[in-house]
């Protein structure tokens, strides 16, 4: 979806219709004894002070950890993430916890976000949060520096090791608080829905207290059976790059789906490299080819659609906590209209959701909506 050609709006509306200061400590390794099965969620199995380079300019200390989390299918695997703790003191009852859950990165081992130095977009954000003074825990994601291919936005996964990076944080640094919030932007939104539709059943021991997304993708469930082959430019920013994501995950989810079966030599050769290629390389490489030339099969059968409805859907029902959904208007990446119809099913099933627009793109939401979203996760944590 770099590719400049847009359609009018009204045509991807009808289609969507359609459908202290601390100091790092020396690293201590908590890993288990030689032979010993550990399967408990939020297990820490090391923890390490994070290589040089790789901190943020607000924490006071940053920590890599590697923990137990599940699949969805609640097979245990091992996941990384970090922990960053903010100048001070820590306040009575300890630091307040935001979970940060990231946006697209890739799949392969050497995207994961604890490997790299974060973007200046994501260092500027998470910096606000630690600034506020709350400690930051941020997930890799299950398979993303851990064993297994990250199934992207595989929500359940992602959230599963989202809420145990907080269980992994506080059992190694004990000025955290039990009182926690997820914030997640793009891919980390969808992620961000799923935990909170999660949190309180599978920690009840920690305080959730409730979600902040911006950019959240939804509804792609109704969106890709419309695929087939020759399917026309949306001018999406990125669809290409995102679709070999999903399928690259979906694939692995679900051999069975023979989706390999669905596409071009052309879509298999970009899967396939999908699982290789960090994000701003695979769109380097394939960022001219449509959908259209990816799709051997129409999309639209009847298991292509379940596959996709269990493997991407946001849930719409079952909310405990408070949510805030921030959505740019121009978002050429997550389109409003996907935003409009996600807030009407969570409002409809009960939530208790505010949504707020924005004249703003993707990534620039994130900090637009700062003046709201600041006070909503304050309100959270300090009620």
């Amino acid at each position: 979806m770099t590719r400049t050609t847009r359609v009018p709006a009204l045509l991807f509306t009808c289609a969507l219709a359609l459908l202290t200061p601390l100091l790092a400590p020396p690293a201590v390794h908590a890993s288990p004894a030689p032979g010993a099965v550990v399967d408990t969620p939020g297990t820490v199995v090391d923890v390490a002070p994070l290589e040089p380079g790789l901190s943020l300019p607000g924490a006071s200390s940053a920590r890599a950890l590697a923990y137990i989390t599940q699949w969805r299918s609640g097979a245990p695997t091992t996941a990384t993430g970090t922990l960053f703790l903010p100048h001070g003191t820590p306040p009575e009852g300890g630091w307040p916890v935001v979970a940060w859950a990231h946006g697209t990165v890739g799949l392969d081992d050497s995207c994961a976000p604890s490997r790299l130095p974060r973007t200046p977009r994501d260092t500027a954000y998470l910096d606000h949060w630690l600034g506020q003074g709350y400690a930051v825990v941020a997930a890799d994601y299950p398979g993303l520096g851990s064993d297994g291919l990250h199934r992207y936005l595989d929500g359940q996964s992602a959230a599963n090791s989202v809420i145990d990076i907080v269980r992994a944080g506080r059992a190694v640094e004990p000025s955290l608080s039990d009182r926690w919030v997820v914030i997640g932007q793009s891919q980390g939104g969808h992620t961000g829905l799923h935990t909170a539709h999660a949190a309180t059943t599978r920690a009840p021991e920690l305080d959730f207290r409730g979600t902040l997304t911006t950019g959240a993708p939804s509804n792609l469930e109704y969106l890709f059976p419309l695929g087939f082959p020759g399917f026309p430019d949306l001018g999406l920013d990125g669809l290409t790059a995102f679709a070999a994501y999903i399928f690259a995950g979906l694939r692995d989810a679900d051999p069975a789906l023979d989706l390999d079966g669905y596409l071009t030599p052309l879509g298999r050769e970009i899967v396939d490299t999908a699982e290789r290629l960090c994000y701003d390389d695979l769109i380097d490489r394939y960022g001219e080819v449509g959908v259209g030339e990816v799709l051997a099969r129409p999309l639209n059968d009847d298991r292509f659609r379940a596959a996709f409805t269990d493997y991407l859907a946001v849930p719409t029902a079952g909310y405990d906590r408070p949510l805030f959904l921030a959505q740019g208007l121009r978002d050429t990446t997550v389109p409003a209209p996907l935003a409009f119809k996600l807030i009407a099913d969570l409002w409809a099933g009960g939530a208790n959701a505010q949504f707020r627009t924005y004249p703003t793109g993707h990534s620039e939401t994130m900090f637009a909506s700062l003046p709201d979203t600041t006070g909503f996760v304050a309100e959270l944590l300090h009620p």
